[in-house]
Protein backbone atom coordinates (compact mmCIF):
# COMPACT_ATOMS: atom_id res chain seq x y z
CA UNK A 1 0.00 0.00 0.00
CA UNK A 2 1.38 3.90 -0.76
CA UNK A 3 1.84 5.77 1.08
CA UNK A 4 0.19 9.78 0.46
CA UNK A 5 2.12 12.56 1.17
CA UNK A 6 0.37 15.53 3.07
CA UNK A 7 2.81 18.27 1.91
CA UNK A 8 0.63 21.48 1.55
CA UNK A 9 0.00 22.34 -1.69
CA UNK A 10 1.17 26.11 -3.21
CA UNK A 11 -1.79 27.51 -4.82
CA UNK A 12 0.07 30.83 -5.29
CA UNK A 13 1.85 31.90 -8.07
CA UNK A 14 5.82 32.38 -7.75
CA UNK A 15 6.81 35.41 -5.72
CA UNK A 16 3.03 35.83 -4.43
CA UNK A 17 2.44 36.95 -1.23
CA UNK A 18 -0.31 36.15 1.56
CA UNK A 19 -2.14 38.30 3.83
CA UNK A 20 -4.41 37.40 6.33
CA UNK A 21 -6.36 39.31 9.18
CA UNK A 22 -5.01 42.77 10.36
CA UNK A 23 -2.29 42.75 7.51
CA UNK A 24 -5.03 42.32 5.08
CA UNK A 25 -7.87 44.56 5.90
CA UNK A 26 -4.83 47.50 6.65
CA UNK A 27 -3.08 46.80 3.01
CA UNK A 28 -7.22 46.88 1.91
CA UNK A 29 -7.37 50.55 3.37
CA UNK A 30 -4.16 51.71 2.51
CA UNK A 31 -4.71 51.05 -1.24
CA UNK A 32 -8.05 52.25 -1.28
CA UNK A 33 -7.76 55.49 0.84
CA UNK A 34 -4.61 56.21 -1.71
CA UNK A 35 -6.70 55.99 -4.53
CA UNK A 36 -8.87 58.48 -3.39
CA UNK A 37 -6.00 60.40 -2.28
CA UNK A 38 -4.49 60.11 -5.95
CA UNK A 39 -7.89 62.29 -7.37
CA UNK A 40 -8.73 64.62 -4.56
CA UNK A 41 -5.83 66.91 -5.75
CA UNK A 42 -7.74 66.94 -8.66
CA UNK A 43 -11.04 68.75 -7.57
CA UNK A 44 -12.10 72.80 -7.52
CA UNK A 45 -11.07 75.65 -9.01
CA UNK A 46 -7.35 75.08 -7.96
CA UNK A 47 -7.26 71.44 -8.86
CA UNK A 48 -3.79 70.26 -9.90
CA UNK A 49 -3.28 68.22 -13.47
CA UNK A 50 -1.85 64.97 -13.26
CA UNK A 51 0.81 63.91 -16.22
CA UNK A 52 0.16 60.22 -16.83
CA UNK A 53 2.63 58.51 -19.24
CA UNK A 54 2.08 55.34 -20.96
CA UNK A 55 3.27 52.38 -20.67
CA UNK A 56 3.53 51.36 -24.47
CA UNK A 57 6.60 51.47 -27.12
CA UNK A 58 5.61 55.72 -27.47
CA UNK A 59 5.09 56.33 -24.33
CA UNK A 60 2.49 58.64 -24.44
CA UNK A 61 2.03 61.38 -22.33
CA UNK A 62 -1.13 62.78 -21.12
CA UNK A 63 -2.00 65.63 -18.91
CA UNK A 64 -5.34 65.55 -16.98
CA UNK A 65 -7.58 66.69 -14.14
CA UNK A 66 -10.29 64.09 -14.81
CA UNK A 67 -10.52 61.65 -12.25
CA UNK A 68 -12.48 59.48 -14.52
CA UNK A 69 -9.45 60.05 -17.15
CA UNK A 70 -6.85 58.98 -14.65
CA UNK A 71 -8.74 56.27 -12.79
CA UNK A 72 -8.99 54.45 -16.09
CA UNK A 73 -5.41 54.40 -16.66
CA UNK A 74 -4.03 53.25 -13.46
CA UNK A 75 -3.23 49.83 -12.96
CA UNK A 76 -4.94 48.23 -9.89
CA UNK A 77 -4.23 45.42 -7.89
CA UNK A 78 -5.42 45.86 -4.50
CA UNK A 79 -9.01 44.88 -3.97
CA UNK A 80 -10.56 47.53 -2.21
CA UNK A 81 -9.03 50.25 -4.61
CA UNK A 82 -10.17 48.17 -7.26
CA UNK A 83 -13.48 48.07 -5.95
CA UNK A 84 -12.84 52.15 -5.90
CA UNK A 85 -12.22 52.35 -9.09
CA UNK A 86 -14.89 50.31 -10.99
CA UNK A 87 -17.07 52.55 -8.82
CA UNK A 88 -16.38 55.39 -10.81
CA UNK A 89 -16.78 53.38 -13.86
CA UNK A 90 -19.96 52.71 -13.19
CA UNK A 91 -20.85 56.38 -12.12
CA UNK A 92 -18.72 57.41 -15.08
CA UNK A 93 -21.28 55.47 -17.59
CA UNK A 94 -24.30 56.01 -15.66
CA UNK A 95 -24.18 59.78 -14.62
CA UNK A 96 -21.18 61.06 -16.88
CA UNK A 97 -20.08 63.29 -14.15
CA UNK A 98 -18.86 62.86 -10.42
CA UNK A 99 -16.27 59.99 -10.64
CA UNK A 100 -14.08 61.86 -8.62
CA UNK A 101 -16.46 63.39 -6.08
CA UNK A 102 -17.94 59.54 -5.34
CA UNK A 103 -14.33 58.14 -5.53
CA UNK A 104 -13.21 60.75 -2.82
CA UNK A 105 -16.13 60.17 -0.40
CA UNK A 106 -15.67 56.64 -0.59
CA UNK A 107 -12.64 56.69 0.62
CA UNK A 108 -12.91 59.46 3.16
CA UNK A 109 -15.54 56.84 4.41
CA UNK A 110 -13.11 54.24 4.53
CA UNK A 111 -10.07 56.54 6.13
CA UNK A 112 -13.12 56.74 9.03
CA UNK A 113 -14.05 53.09 9.11
CA UNK A 114 -10.14 52.48 9.49
CA UNK A 115 -10.11 54.75 12.57
CA UNK A 116 -13.47 53.01 14.19
CA UNK A 117 -11.66 49.55 13.38
CA UNK A 118 -8.71 50.73 14.94
CA UNK A 119 -10.72 51.44 18.29
CA UNK A 120 -12.06 47.89 18.24
CA UNK A 121 -15.66 48.49 16.60
CA UNK A 122 -17.14 45.67 14.49
CA UNK A 123 -17.70 46.37 10.63
CA UNK A 124 -20.90 45.45 11.17
CA UNK A 125 -21.51 48.49 13.81
CA UNK A 126 -19.63 50.69 10.87
CA UNK A 127 -21.84 49.57 8.53
CA UNK A 128 -25.06 49.38 10.08
CA UNK A 129 -24.05 53.33 11.59
CA UNK A 130 -23.91 54.42 7.61
CA UNK A 131 -27.07 52.79 6.82
CA UNK A 132 -28.69 55.13 9.80
CA UNK A 133 -26.67 58.06 8.08
CA UNK A 134 -27.62 57.48 4.71
CA UNK A 135 -31.57 57.20 5.92
CA UNK A 136 -31.32 60.54 7.90
CA UNK A 137 -29.54 61.96 4.92
CA UNK A 138 -32.01 60.81 2.76
CA UNK A 139 -35.19 61.72 5.01
CA UNK A 140 -33.28 65.43 5.12
CA UNK A 141 -33.02 65.80 1.50
CA UNK A 142 -36.50 64.87 1.16
CA UNK A 143 -37.90 67.47 3.63
CA UNK A 144 -36.04 70.07 1.80
CA UNK A 145 -37.26 69.63 -1.64
CA UNK A 146 -39.32 72.23 -3.29
CA UNK A 147 -41.76 70.44 -6.01
CA UNK A 148 -41.06 73.07 -9.23
CA UNK A 149 -42.98 70.55 -11.53
CA UNK A 150 -46.05 73.44 -11.66
CA UNK A 151 -43.85 75.96 -12.08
Amino acid sequence: MASLSMAPINIFKNGADEEKAETARLSSFIGAIAIGDLVKSTLGPKGMDKILLGGGKQGLVTVTNDGATILKSIGVDNPAAKVLVDMSKVQDDEVGDGTTSVTVLAAELLREAELLIAKKIHPQTIIAGWRKATQVARDALREAAVDHRSD
